[in-house]
């Protein structure tokens, strides 16, 4: 019934996830660009701002068990600490927690969230060029926008056979497309305080 009546949805989770982000990832570009990350490396390090604080509100799921028995290189896929160090290399503190972390989340819940992590990687390749303009690379500045261990489409490929792989149940399919837009609506709410407030960079 729901393939008659819909068949324009698609059939593999990770393109399910896709379509249901597509306008808060348009938003988020749009927002960025807004921003001027590249400008100069003070802009950008607010960008580095927002990468880590979402980075960081991430961790418990990139080290959770659970999850790691799903996907054995999770704790490996994580950037916060790459994120941590560009701060420093920027010479800006690491900056306070804002309130509204994710928390407790379902393991459906969660996979949506680590998917839009995890897809970030793809348009970091872009980003990383830009940087370079900065004179920042990924062992300066950078880091956490370098290309992952084994290549940037070979690491989404393997999340993403795996993700589209899972038995999950239709109310855990719609949790987690949930999810992924809630992940793109925090990293825009933290983009925004990263801009708004010169704390970020005290």
């Amino acid at each position: 019934m729901t393939t008659a009546t819909a068949p324009e949805r698609a059939s593999l989770r990770s393109q399910r996830l896709n379509q249901v982000t597509h306008a808060p990832h348009s938003e988020l570009d749009a927002l960025v660009k807004a921003h001027a990350p590249f400008s100069s490396r003070e802009r950008f390090a607010r960008f580095v701002v927002a990468q880590y604080l979402f980075q960081a509100e991430l961790q418990p799921l990139y080290r959770d068990p659970a999850l790691i028995a799903l996907f054995p290189d999770l704790a490996e896929r994580c950037r916060a600490e790459q994120a941590k160090l560009d701060l420093a290399d920027l010479g800006c503190n690491v900056p306070a927690p804002l309130p509204g972390a994710l928390h407790g989340p379902s393991q459906a819940e969660a996979l949506g969230w680590i998917f839009v992590s995890e897809g970030s990687k793809l348009g970091a390749a872009f980003l990383i060029k830009r940087a370079q303009a900065l004179q920042l690379s990924d062992t300066f500045g950078a880091r956490h926008l370098g290309e992952p261990a084994g290549g940037r489409a070979e690491g989404w490929k393997q999340f993403t056979r795996t993700l589209d792989a899972l038995a999950l149940s239709p109310e855990e399919d719609t949790a987690a497309e949930r999810a992924a837009v809630a992940a793109f609506q925090r990293f825009t709410e933290l983009l925004k305080h990263a801009y708004a407030t010169d704390a970020a960079l005290a």
